[in-house]
C-alpha cells in the first residue's frame, strides 16, 4: 500500500459521523449525574473496578477520533503552502487553547461562598469568554477592529475568573487537573508533533504507537492475582516517570488512543483504491483483532477508565474501528441521512461541549429542576437523551449565526 496524499483534501463524512456520534453521547453521559437509579453498565466505574460501562469508552472514542482528524489538518496546511513552521505554531495555539479551557471547567466546583458570583455565574462567564475569544469570526477586514476587540473583552472575563476564583478549602485558581479538554490538548500535542516530524514515515508512526502501548503495559498495575504492581515498578520521583511527565504522557494510554487515530487514517489513505466491502472486510478484521488483544491483556489487567488500563485501549480501538468503517460503509451506500439530526456535533464539536454549561449555569441562578418523575430510571435517561439533543439542536441554530468555537 502507498499513501494517497490527495485522499486527505477531501473531507472525511465517516470521521464526522463518529464525531458526532460520540460528542453526541458524553453529552448524554455527562448529564446522567442530574438523574437517578441509573443501568450500572450505563455509568462510569469507580477507582479499582474491573469494568468499563459506557460512559467510560466516550471519551477515549473520542481521543480516537481527534487522532483521525490529525493528518487531514495537517496535509491540508500543506496542501495550502503553508509552512512547517506555521504548522507548529498553531499546533501550539490549538494546545494552549484546550489547555486554557479544560484548566477553567474544573475550577468551577466547591468554589467560596464570599467570591462574587456562584458556580452559575462562573459557568456562564467562562462560556462567553470561551466564544468571544474562540469564536470563528466572519472574514469582513472592516469589522475585523470590532471581532478584535470581542476577543480581548473575551481574555478580560477569562482573567478575572482566574484571578478572582476561590475554593472552599482556601485554594486558589488551578490545575488540579487537566480536565477532558486539557487531555485532548496533551495527547493532540503529543500525536500531532509526531505526525509532523514523521509524516511520510508509515514504520516510524506505527513504532510510536507501539512503543505507546508498550509504556502502558509496563507502567499500569497488573492484577492483585500477579502482584498488583507495575512491572516498572521504580520508587516515585524517579528519572523515568518524571521524563514522562515533561510531555504529560502518563503511562501512555491516552496518547496511544490517539495515535490510533493517527493510524488509521494514514492506512486508509493506503486503502484509497480499495472496494467498499473490502475495506469494509478489513476494517472489521481489524477490529475483531483489536478485541482479542484486549480479552489477552485483560487476563493480565483490569479494565479501567480510570486505571488507563492496556486492555481499555484495545477495547476502545476494537469500538471504534467498528464505528468508523460501519460509518464508511453506510455513506458509501447514501444510508447516512440519519446522521443530520446530529450533525452539529460533528462539524461543531467544541460549541456542543462548552454548551451544557450554559444550561448548567441557568439552572443554578434560577433553581428550576425537573420533575422529580422525570429524574429516576427510564425517564430518568429519556430526559438525558432529549438534554443531548437539544443542546445539539441549540448547536446547529447556532452555527447557522456564525457563533461556532474554532481553535
Amino acid at each position: 500500500m502507498t499513501e494517497n496524499n490527495n485522499y486527505f483534501a477531501r473531507r472525511n463524512l465517516a470521521i464526522d459521523m463518529l464525531r458526532a456520534l460520540t460528542m453526541f453521547t458524553m453529552i448524554f453521559v455527562n448529564d446522567l449525574w442530574s438523574v437517578h437509579d441509573v443501568p450500572h453498565w450505563m455509568e462510569h466505574a469507580v477507582v479499582g473496578e474491573d469494568f468499563a460501562g459506557l460512559s467510560d469508552f466516550v471519551f477515549p472514542c473520542f481521543l480516537f477520533a481527534m487522532g483521525m482528524s490529525i493528518p487531514y489538518a495537517i496535509e491540508s496546511r500543506y496542501s495550502k503552502g503553508l509552512s512547517g513552521e506555521s504548522t507548529l505554531a498553531h499546533i501550539l495555539k490549538r494546545t494552549f487553547a484546550l489547555l486554557i479551557m479544560g484548566v477553567c471547567t474544573v475550577n468551577a466546583g466547591n468554589l467560596a461562598p464570599d467570591i462574587p458570583y456562584n458556580a452559575g455565574g462562573y459557568y456562564l462567564m467562562m462560556v462567553a469568554g470561551f466564544i468571544l475569544i474562540w469564536n470563528k469570526y466572519p472574514t469582513d477586514p472592516g469589522r475585523k477592529w470590532l471581532f478584535n476587540t470581542l476577543e480581548v473583552l473575551g481574555w478580560a472575563i477569562l482573567l478575572f475568573l482566574m484571578f478572582t476564583c476561590r475554593h472552599a478549602d482556601g485554594s486558589v485558581f488551578r490545575s488540579s487537573w487537566w480536565g477532558i479538554l486539557g487531555l485532548i490538548g496533551w495527547a493532540y500535542l503529543f500525536c500531532a508533533m509526531v505526525y509532523l516530524l514523521l509524516r511520510h514515515n508509515f514504520g516510524a508512526l506505527l513504532g510510536v504507537f507501539i512503543g505507546l502501548v508498550v509504556i502502558c503495559v509496563l507502567n499500569t498495575p497488573l492484577r492483585e492475582e500477579f502482584g498488583g504492581k507495575p512491572i516498572l515498578d521504580f520508587p516515585e520521583g524517579n528519572f523515568y516517570g518524571q521524563a514522562l511527565g515533561i510531555v504529560h504522557l502518563g503511562n501512555g494510554c491516552l496518547a496511544a488512543l490517539s495515535m490510533g487515530g493517527v493510524m488509521l487514517s494514514v492506512v486508509c489513505s493506503r486503502m484509497a483504491g480499495y472496494s467498499d466491502n473490502r475495506r469494509l472486510g478489513i476494517g472489521l478484521a481489524s477490529a475483531a483483532i483489536m478485541l482479542v488483544i484486549a480479552l489477552i491483556l485483560h487476563c493480565f489487567f483490569i479494565v479501567s477508565k480510570l486505571g488507563e488500563t492496556p486492555c481499555w485501549i484495545f477495547y476502545t480501538l476494537a469500538i471504534s474501528l467498528t464505528l468508523y468503517f460501519t460509518f464508511t460503509w453506510l455513506n458509501s451506500r447514501g444510508l447516512s441521512g440519519w446522521f443530520a439530526i446530529i450533525r452539529p456535533a460533528g462539524t461543531a464539536t467544541l460549541t456542543a461541549y462548552v454548551l451544557p454549561y450554559v444550561a448548567y449555569g441557568i439552572t443554578y441562578f434560577t433553581d428550576w429542576h425537573m420533575p422529580d418523575w422525570f429524574t429516576h430510571g427510564i425517564w430518568g435517561i429519556v430526559n438525558c437523551l432529549c438534554f443531548s439533543f437539544i443542546i445539539i439542536l441549540i448547536t446547529g441554530l447556532l452555527e447557522r449565526i456564525h457563533i461556532k468555537l474554532k481553535i
